[in-house]
């Protein structure tokens, strides 16, 4: 008979409680600590990086 592997059952909830964790702030709306959305932030950092059309 085969014996169970502990490490594999471990890190798989892991990773269960890690998504879960991760959809909760989503839908909460994350914040960065000083107040504003990520999602303002990452669509700045975006438009800095993008080439200046000329």
């Amino acid at each position: 008979m085969a014996k169970p592997n502990y490490s594999f059952e471990k890190r798989k909830k892991e990773l269960d409680r890690q998504k879960k964790k991760d959809e909760k702030k989503a839908r909460k709306g994350e914040k960065n600590p000083d107040g504003t959305d990520i999602a303002e932030d990452t669509e700045a950092e975006a438009e800095e990086s993008a080439p200046a059309a000329e």
